[in-house]
C-alpha cells in the first residue's frame, strides 16, 4: 500500500482509475442533497444504494478498508443507473458521473460484468456484427410478431415490446425542407441504435435542420461512440471508439457535430476528459467535443421555425382526428450531463396546436440507463412504475424524449400497460409538423 496524496490514509490500489478520482471522492461532504435525486436510493430505500453511500464504498475500496471484489460491493456499484441526477442536485460539484465510470473501470478487471452485459460489449465494438444484428431487429420488426410477443410475461415480453417501440408513431406526409443553409453546416453522428432502429428520427433530424437554414454534411467511417462501454467500465474499448470518432469527425469540414441521442451527446461532449491521458488525443478530442450540439440546441439557435400547421393523430376510433397532448420527459444525459433544459421544450413549443403538458418528476430517471434494464431488470421495473403513473395523469396521447432507450423503455412499459400514448422524439413531432402544414410539398 500507498499514501493517498494529500492523506494519511493508505491506498490500496495506487494505479487504478479509481485513485485517479480521489479529488471527486473527497469532494463529498455527505450532505444529503443528493439522496432524494436518487432513483435507486428513492426506490430501494437503502443507503448504499445512494449517491453518498456508493461514494463510501469508493472510498472503502480505495483505502482497503473493503476488498474490490467485495460481493456486496458490487451489487450497490451494479444498481447505480449513473442517470448523474445527484450532480444537478450537488451543492459542492462532486462529479458522480466519471467517479462511478472509475470505479467500474477498476472492478471491470477484478469482477467482470454479467456476461449478457460482456455479449452486448462486444456486439457494439464491433460495426459489422451490430450491423448484422439490427438488420435482424428490423426484419423482426417488419413482421409485426414484437406487438403480438410483447404481451408475454417477464422480461422476453419487455424486450419485444421495446422492438415494438420503435416504429414509428407518426406517419407523416413527404415533403421538401427549404432552408437557405445560412447558419452554417452540421454533421449528424448517425448512432448505433439510432442507425438501425431510428432511422425515421435520423432522417427527420436532417429534414428539420435543413428547414432551419442548417446544411448538412455526411461523415463517413462513424464508430459507436463508446457510451455503453465507458458507463459499464470498459475504458479501453471506450476510448478506442472515441479514437475512431474524433478521427472521422476531424475529416469533416462541417462546424457542428449535431446528436439526437442524449447518451451519445453526453459522451462525445467528455472525448475531452475520456482521452486526457493520451498526449497524441487529447487535444483532437477536445477539439471535436467542442463541436458537438444536441439537435435540439441547434434548432433553437435557428428559432426554431414554427410550423405552418397542427399535428393530428388519428385516433383509435373511425380515422378522426384531435390535437394533441404531449408531455416531455428529460433523458437524463441530456438534463444531468449536458445540462440542456429548455431547448427540447422550445422546439416542442414550434409546434402549432400541441397541447404540452407538463410531466411530475421528469427530471427523474425512466430505468433504462444503456443495457441497464437488461442487466438490472427488478430495479429498472421499479424505478419505471412512478414514470408510468405520472404520464398516465397527464393524458397525454404523445411523450417526447430525446434518447434512445428511453423511446424503448417508456414505449415498452407504456405497451405493457395497455395505455394509448406512445413515445417518439421531440424532433419526429417537429418534422410531421412541417409536413402537415403550407410548407410541404404534395405526397
Amino acid at each position: 500500500m500507498v499514501l493517498l496524496p494529500n492523506s494519511t490514509a493508505p491506498c490500496a490500489l495506487p494505479d487504478s482509475p479509481l485513485a485517479a478520482a480521489k479529488p471527486g471522492i473527497d469532494a463529498c461532504v455527505h450532505c444529503g442533497f443528493c439522496l432524494q435525486a436518487c432513483p435507486t436510493y428513492v426506490n430501494l430505500e437503502d443507503e448504499n444504494d445512494s449517491p453518498r453511500g456508493r461514494i463510501l464504498l469508493m472510498r472503502s475500496v480505495l483505502e482497503g478498508t473493503l476488498p474490490a471484489d467485495d460481493a456486496d460491493v458490487r451489487t450497490h456499484i451494479d444498481r447505480c443507473l449513473g442517470c448523474r441526477a445527484c450532480e444537478t442536485a450537488c451543492p459542492s460539484g462532486v462529479p458522480y458521473g466519471h467517479m462511478l465510470e472509475a470505479m467500474r473501470a477498476t472492478l471491470y478487471t477484478r469482477q467482470p460484468p454479467p456476461l449478457v452485459a460482456r455479449v452486448i460489449l462486444a456486439v457494439f465494438a464491433r460495426r459489422a456484427l451490430l450491423s448484422l444484428a439490427l438488420l435482424g431487429a428490423r426484419v423482426l420488426r417488419a413482421t409485426r410478431l414484437p406487438r403480438l410477443l410483447s404481451r408475454l410475461p417477464g422480461r422476453m415480453g419487455f424486450a419485444f415490446a421495446m422492438l415494438a417501440s420503435t416504429e414509428a408513431p407518426l406517419r407523416g406526409r413527404r415533403w421538401t425542407p427549404r432552408g437557405t443553409g445560412a447558419r452554417g453546416t452540421a454533421t449528424l453522428l448517425e448512432g448505433c441504435v439510432m442507425r438501425g432502429l431510428f432511422r425515421h428520427t435520423n432522417a427527420a433530424t436532417k429534414r428539420v435542420l435543413r428547414e432551419n437554414d442548417y446544411a448538412l454534411a455526411d461523415t463517413r467511417g462513424q464508430a459507436c461512440c463508446g457510451a455503453l462501454h465507458a458507463h459499464a467500465g470498459d475504458l479501453d474499448a471506450a476510448r478506442a471508439l472515441a479514437r475512431a470518432n474524433v478521427a472521422a469527425f476531424e475529416r469533416s469540414s462541417a462546424e457542428w457535430i449535431v446528436v439526437n441521442s442524449a447518451g451519445c451527446g453526453a459522451m462525445m461532449k467528455e472525448y475531452g476528459e475520456l482521452l486526457a491521458d493520451d498526449p497524441a488525443w487529447s487535444a483532437r478530442a477536445r477539439a471535436v467535443a467542442e463541436r458537438v450540439r444536441d439537435v435540439s440546441e441547434l434548432l433553437v439557435a435557428a428559432g426554431p421555425r414554427p410550423t405552418g400547421g397542427p399535428v393530428l393523430l388519428r385516433s383509435n376510433g373511425g380515422g378522426t382526428s384531435a390535437p394533441l397532448r404531449v408531455t416531455y420527459d428529460a433523458p437524463c444525459h441530456l438534463l444531468h450531463a449536458q445540462r440542456v433544459s429548455l431547448p427540447p421544450l422550445q422546439v416542442l413549443g414550434a409546434v402549432r396546436g400541441v397541447d404540452l403538458v407538463a410531466l411530475t418528476d421528469s427530471d427523474q430517471c425512466c430505468g433504462s440507463a444503456g443495457i441497464y434494464n437488461l442487466v438490472e431488470p427488478d430495479t429498472s421495473d421499479a424505478v419505471l412504475a412512478p414514470k408510468l403513473a405520472h404520464i398516465a395523469a397527464t393524458g397525454a396521447a404523445l411523450v417526447a424524449t430525446g434518447n434512445p432507450g428511453c423511446l424503448m423503455q417508456l414505449g415498452a412499459g407504456l405497451r405493457r400497460a395497455g395505455a394509448h400514448a406512445r413515445v417518439l422524439h421531440p424532433v419526429d413531432l417537429l418534422d410531421a409538423a412541417y409536413a402537415s402544414g403550407e410548407r410541404a410539398a404534395p405526397a
